[in-house]
């Protein structure tokens, strides 16, 4: 119903492919809802670029989201069933294949707002060029396969949670202003 008020929970999971708006979304919900975000990419990566195992991932997500209350925002579907678990909402940013590429192919120009490197990781525009922009590729050969990915996983592993698809800017916001305030005492 538009307009109408929503209740979400209080653990929330913010998934889609790269580009899609997935930091930029938590952290509008996060102030809507008082809600604490966990940004996943910050969380991935060892000093020096260097990737976890995929057992070492599994148990820092654990770890991560061992509270009550939060808003986790990544699109690593490889350990989706995990998330899947302990969440009450998945948001799926379902944002046009163009619209993410355009976006990735920007980062890699330019440093986002308000983006930290993880700790013990170096950032440079060198870096940055070659993952954005190899993002660019990826995004253009999937076409929108790995939000259907996620849905498929959603509908195995999460159908516990409540599934919000948001396909436009204009969703997003209508979403954003129809969420009740539950800011954590």
């Amino acid at each position: 119903m538009e307009g109408a008020p929503r209740v979400i929970g209080r653990r929330i999971l913010v998934i889609g492919p790269a580009g899609s708006g997935k930091t930029t979304f938590s952290r509008a919900l996060s102030t809507r809802t008082g809600l604490p975000v966990v940004h996943l990419d910050v969380h991935y990566w060892k000093p020096r670029w260097v990737r976890p195992s995929e057992d070492e991932w599994r148990e820092r997500q654990r770890e991560l989201l061992t509270g009550d209350a939060w808003i986790a925002d990544g699109n690593d579907v490889a350990t989706l069933d995990l998330r899947l678990e302990r969440a009450e909402d998945v948001v799926l940013l379902d944002t046009a294949w163009w619209i993410c590429a355009g976006r990735a192919f920007l980062r890699g120009l330019r440093r986002p707002t308000g983006w930290v490197p993880p700790d013990g990781c170096d950032d440079s525009a060198t870096r940055r060029l070659r993952d954005e922009w190899g993002l660019v590729v990826a995004i253009c050969r999937s076409r929108g396969a790995e939000a259907e990915r996620a849905r498929a996983l959603v509908s195995r592993s999460g159908q516990h949670a409540a599934l919000h698809v948001l396909s436009s800017k204009e969703a997003t916001s209508e979403f954003l202003r129809g969420i009740v305030d539950h800011t954590i005492p």
